[in-house]
């Protein structure tokens, strides 16, 4: 076997890395050619690769390090539970401590009635379980008809087949298809799609179209409605302040389930533990996952609502993970809610830090290819356009633009992501104000560069 360490040549580190690692969402050729950046290390709100760059990660891994990185507590807990109990699963009336102690700790977190949790490995496992309890849910009330799940557009629930089918992308719809029983609306994007409506008529627009969606299926075949309180991949899309109270409105008056999607928006992203306490909607399931252990070990979780796991709880569910509350996992995501709230960290992003990060992302407005910052908690985008007044897209086909400005950033050490021609960030709850400086200073700089970029290539024009 081929010795490998961080002292290894980055080139022949990636090397071996394109001749044998598939990456997720990756042209597996374009990434050979180029080659991979290899991280070695991370402190705090810092990565280190192996040409010694230190860099900014905006992103938080990818959307879930919540406490940032470097915290031995976790590496200790782990390596405890796996002396004690490495293994053992929650089939045929199991259980063990950790997932009990986290099952209960979740329910004490979650308000309401939110007060049962069937766990998974990831939050597209997380949105599998959630088809399928609302169809059994909806099977054991004598309506075996309810099965349709309304969703958006634009939308990320996952990349599983039932995950990318819930979810809304184009791209990945693609590659394979959708499954059955699963009906798009279209997205609460005004800034692309507002057209000459007022934000507040667009949010009120896009939220009947739900209605619309469940009269025209017929009410008594829809199961429920799915939906992130900040669409997060989709570019950070901010609905208008009409939009989620006519949803929930909508959603009562029907009587269908909801599924709140908060693997991005939960422990902390807005302020709240949850993203759908930031907009008062009363979800009947949430979807949990990346900060539920700040992503230093795959765990997610379906939290579960009194009203539909009293149904559940009378028939035998026939689902389940093999890995279903690791008992690992499951100590390490309790250590991670512990330094959470030792650290009070829910309220310090309100309170503090996201209120600053918000001062100084908007005034990244005033850039000459900036037309929108937006801005909940601590997950920010902005809409880059060759005209701000008519909210005008580039020429360019979607995504040039914003790639090209992603690679300036990496350029700068700062990984601000790009989705379509949309600049997004999400860094570590634990981030200060001297970094949330650094940030926008790279981030500045970053858009400076490639405003002339693109003006050079003569790809500064509106379609």
């Amino acid at each position: 076997m081929t010795l490998i360490s961080t002292q290894t040549p980055t080139a022949e580190l990636q090397a071996l890395d394109s001749a044998h690692h598939m990456h997720p969402f990756t042209q597996g050729a374009g990434l050979a050619e180029k080659g991979a950046r290899v991280i070695t290390r991370a402190e705090g709100v810092w990565l280190t690769d192996s040409e010694g760059h230190r860099i900014l990660d905006a992103m938080a891994g990818l959307w879930c390090v919540n406490i940032g990185y470097g915290h031995d507590s976790l590496a200790e807990v782990a390596a405890q539970q796996m002396k004690e109990l490495p293994y053992y699963n929650t089939f045929f009336q199991t259980t063990h401590v950790p997932v009990i102690q986290l099952a209960n700790k979740l329910a004490e977190i979650a308000p309401g009635d939110l007060n049962h949790v069937f766990f998974a490995n990831s939050g597209s496992e997380a949105n599998d379980t959630n088809l399928r309890m609302v169809r059994a849910y909806w099977h054991a009330k004598g309506e075996p008809d309810r099965q349709v799940v309304i969703s958006r557009k634009n939308a990320y629930h996952g990349s599983t087949m039932a995950g990318m089918s819930l979810g809304g992308m184009a791209g990945m719809h693609s590659q394979g298809g959708i499954i059955q029983g699963i009906h798009h609306i279209n997205q609460p994007n005004y800034w692309l799609e507002g057209g000459d409506m007022t934000p507040e008529e667009f949010g009120l627009a896009r939220a009947r179209e739900l209605e619309d969606a469940i009269l025209e299926i017929g009410p008594e075949k829809v199961a429920a409605f799915i939906g992130e309180p900040v669409q997060g991949a989709g570019g950070v899309i901010v609905a208008p302040d009409t939009y989620w109270p006519e949803v929930q409105r909508i959603i009562d008056k029907y009587g269908i389930l909801f599924i709140s999607d908060e693997v991005i928006c939960g422990f902390g992203r807005t302020g709240n533990w949850f993203g759908f306490e930031y907009y008062g909607t009363k979800p009947d399931i949430i979807t949990t996952a990346k900060g539920l252990s700040s992503g230093y070990i795959p765990i997610a979780a379906s939290i579960v609502s009194d009203k539909v796991a009293s149904v559940i709880d009378t028939v035998e569910f026939n689902h389940g993970y093999t890995y279903s509350g690791h008992p690992v996992a499951a100590a390490v995501a309790l250590e991670n809610l512990r330094i959470m709230e030792d650290m009070n960290l829910v309220d310090y992003v309100k309170n503090d830090i996201a209120p600053y990060l918000a001062e100084q992302w908007h005034a990244l407005g005033d850039h000459p290819m900036v037309g929108d910052t937006k801005i909940v908690g601590m997950m920010a985008s902005l809409a880059l356009t060759p005209n701000k007044d008519t909210r005008a897209v580039f020429k360019s086909p979607a995504g040039t633009i914003g790639y090209m400005t992603r690679e300036c950033c990496f350029g700068n050490d700062l990984i601000m992501r790009h989705v379509g021609d949309r600049m997004v960030v999400s860094p570590p709850l634990v981030i200060t104000r001297d970094e949330v400086d650094e940030l926008i200073k790279r981030a500045r700089k970053s858009l400076d560069e490639a405003y002339e970029k693109i003006k050079a290539a003569g790809l500064f024009e509106a379609a």
